[in-house]
């Protein structure tokens, strides 16, 4: 029983962790590529959730809905990097902390105003709603198999882009090196457009797919854009590779974490004391596995830059 257990909870983790990585992929080369901190990212998958939900509801097919979601998304990221965020480049962190921020706080009320201040529903595929028999004794849930499967296939298709094609050679070059990448007549404008825009539909992505688990509401992503962050320090920034390595790491690290700690702690302590303490250290693991990363390795476990 314990077995299964652990290879559900494993399962779980790498379920979320794809999902942290289809966010962390765009962030991690946005900030290797052009030095900036964009703070919107979680916002971009917050209005790919949303556009997701509201197009399923309007097509009445989830297919249907996920591509337009994803295109929609994007081109609205790459016009807000082209109307706000390509002013910020030559400014300091701070400043783009701050206006990043303000993206998140105007994002935020526009989608309230829109669709209102209640969560929006949104349903799995009927044929994928229920579970599926893995092994004896092991059912899992055949939609949260799906996005494993296209959160794989994501990576997959990711790295031959980045690390087979012209435009990943662009984009490793002005992640290596953006001074020497501009020198050699490389349109860093132009291709940092093509990176928030692909990042941007990664987000929509990862939204579309985590929204009939988690709750889509406003607000929704701050809280994972803070491990995002931790995936992406965690890996190196500006690897894909890092990301794709740290996402699975805090994924599998947060997910079993909060699964097993409280039993653990159940072995030891009074169950009242078990069931406060075990989530609350359970939370702060990732935060403890970056810190030991960093120890070991500053620059991340796979920095693109030397």
């Amino acid at each position: 029983m314990t077995g299964i257990l652990i290879l559900e909870q494993a399962l779980n983790g790498l379920q979320f962790g794809l999902m942290l990585f289809l966010l962390a992929a765009g962030l991690t080369l946005v900030f290797g590529i052009m030095d900036m901190i964009n703070l919107a990212h979680g916002s971009l998958y917050m209005i790919g959730a949303y556009l997701m939900a509201a197009l399923a509801q309007a097509t009445g097919s989830f297919w249907v809905a996920l591509p337009l979601a994803v295109i929609a998304t994007a081109i609205i990221g790459m016009a807000l990097e082209i109307a706000l965020l390509r002013r910020l480049y030559q400014r300091d962190h701070l400043t783009q902390v701050l206006a990043t921020f303000a993206v998140i706080l105007i994002a935020n009320e526009v989608i309230r105003l829109i669709f209102g201040p209640q969560p929006v529903m949104l349903n799995p595929p009927a044929a994928l709603s229920g579970p599926v028999t893995l092994l004896p004794g092991l059912s899992y849930s055949s939609y949260r198999l799906l996005i494993i499967g296209i959160g794989l296939a994501v990576a997959v298709v990711l790295y031959i882009l980045v690390a087979k094609t012209r435009t990943g050679m662009l984009v490793r070059a002005g992640a290596s090196n953006r001074e020497m990448a501009t020198a050699m007549g490389v349109n860093i404008k132009g291709l940092f457009t093509v990176v928030f825009g692909v990042g941007a539909a990664l987000c929509a992505i990862a939204g579309a797919m985590l929204g009939p688990i988690l709750a889509v509401q406003v607000g929704m992503g701050e809280s994972i854009l803070i491990l995002a962050f931790v995936v992406i320090v965690i890996g190196g920034i500006g690897s894909i590779r890092g990301a794709l390595v740290g996402a699975m790491l805090v994924g599998l690290v947060d997910t079993v974490g909060r699964a097993f700690l409280p039993m653990l702690f159940r072995e030891f302590l009074p169950p009242t004391y078990a069931s406060n303490l075990g989530p609350a250290v359970a939370s702060i693991l990732i935060y403890l596995l970056m810190a030991v990363v960093l120890f070991w390795k500053p620059q991340g476990l796979f920095p693109a830059r030397g």
